[in-house]
């Protein structure tokens, strides 16, 4: 390489000279005698010459120093092309209630054993070891640990454990593994992301929080001026709301997702989505004599979020509006296991949420929520349907909660937040403080 540069460097700064030189010689030959005045040009010219052969060596030294770099940095790039990014979200709660949380229900629907409440007082909140890189340059892979405490002990779970393809083409996109589900808007979120501490109650109610997929997810972004994005899922159908082993494919989901922006300061975004499982074996729920649930269930959900940022520029100020509608149909038969009394069951649940958050200035939210749910169970036996909390006794369960965040920079965040609960007849109000840290290596969260 030294050589090719010598070459082409010495082609440009060499010829001129050697031009006038040779000029300068057929000169000489052409006169008997060289004046002095011919002699002082010539030396002239051999000190211009020398001038810039030097310049030259100077500008490659620079060079080939520039290049030892860049082959260093490139060297040490490979040998950390295997060490993936490493993040940890630390969580930390306090909960207060008037009621007691360990009565937790909601009228009209029949919970998992995750949707309860957080314990009273302070708690270690779910927090995360996430590790994450590109495999090769096809494949990205990444794997979310979630560390929450019950009662003194000490629970590890994987959240997500997946691949995804890097450039498959087209604006195609696999994804394997486990991960969130893209039913909805706020599903496929990490905890630490949401705006309030704890999940709504229509996601509560349908999913124990959060509706995580083993399975496999193309999508596709359409060539089209407005962003258009279509997709599916197929899942082995073992997680809540699905339940049981199936020699196939146990849940599948399709979506799609569009969106744009209105001017510099205004952006949306629309999506509709449908989940369905057929059959579904023995989940259960919460609830007198522990209930299961067989049979056929499907959910449909619609979402839109607005945001507004001034210029563009979100740092002074936004504003985020966020709303979700689900609907879910079940039919197939309740079971309460200890007792083994069984009722045929047929089940119309549907819920919304819509909240509004806004930086009012830097470093500081503040929130709003409002949760709506209603429901229309029935089946042959009530005592059955009752059990398993799907007798709605007229109570249409709402929420209205208030949030106050203070975020000192993107990897630190004291949150409050009051929600006066009005599930049942005996109004809850329930206050929350909570800190997140994120530590190490995190990316930027999606739209």
């Amino acid at each position: 390489m030294k050589s090719t540069l010598f070459f082409v460097a010495g082609s440009i700064l060499l010829t001129p000279p050697l031009c006038l030189a040779a000029t300068s010689d057929v000169s000489n030959n052409n006169s008997s005698d060289a004046t002095p005045a011919a002699l002082s040009q010539e030396q002239q010219f051999q000190q211009q010459l020398d001038e810039m052969q030097r310049d030259y060596d100077r500008r490659l030294s620079r060079i080939e120093e520039r290049l030892l770099q860049t082959q260093k940095a490139t060297r040490t790039k490979k040998a950390n092309t295997f060490n993936p990014a490493i993040s940890l979200i630390l969580n930390g709660l306090y909960a207060s209630y008037e009621n007691n949380p360990d009565d937790y229900q909601l009228p009209g629907y029949a919970l998992s054993d995750e949707a309860g409440l957080a314990p009273q007082g302070f708690s270690l909140d779910e927090s995360e070891v996430t590790l994450g890189a590109n495999v090769d340059q096809l494949f990205y892979g990444q794997a979310t640990f979630s560390l929450s405490d019950n009662a003194g002990e000490t629970s590890v779970e994987t959240e997500e454990a997946y691949f995804e393809t890097l450039g498959l083409g087209g604006g195609l996109t696999l994804k394997a593994g486990r991960f969130y589900s893209a039913i909805g808007y706020l599903n496929e979120k990490h905890k630490h992301a949401w705006d309030f501490i704890d999940a709504p109650l229509v996601y509560r109610g349908l999913f124990g929080d959060q509706l995580k997929e083993d399975g496999v997810r193309l999508s596709w972004v359409l060539p089209t001026d407005t962003y258009f994005m279509i997709g599916g899922e197929v899942g082995n159908g073992v997680n809540f709301p699905s339940a049981g082993n199936h020699s196939g494919i146990g849940d599948w989901l399709v979506f799609a997702n569009t969106g744009g922006d209105i001017g510099l300061s205004h952006s949306w975004q629309l999506g509709l989505s449908h989940w369905q499982s057929d059959g579904v074996k023995d989940r259960l729920s919460q609830g007198l004599s522990t209930p299961s649930f067989s049979g056929d269930s499907r959910i449909d959900a619609i979402d839109i979020v607005y945001k507004w940022a001034p210029e563009g520029n979100a740092e002074q100020q936004n504003l985020k509006l966020q709303a979700e509608f689900f609907n879910r149909d079940e039919n197939g038969q309740m079971t309460l296991d200890e007792t083994a009394q069984s009722s045929s069951y047929d089940g119309s649940q549907n819920g919304w949420y819509a909240e509004a958050v806004y930086q009012f200035i830097p470093r500081w939210k503040t929130g709003v929520r409002y949760d709506f749910l209603e429901s229309s169970n029935s089946g042959s036996d009530s005592v059955v349907l009752d059990a398993a909390d799907l007798l709605a006794n007229g109570y249409t369960p709402q929420r209205v909660s208030l949030m106050l965040a203070w975020q000192p920079s993107e990897f630190s965040r004291i949150r409050a937040q009051f929600n006066r609960d009005e599930s049942t007849a005996d109004t809850d109000n329930q206050f929350f403080v909570q800190y997140t840290m994120a530590i190490g290596a995190h990316g930027a969260h999606a739209y």
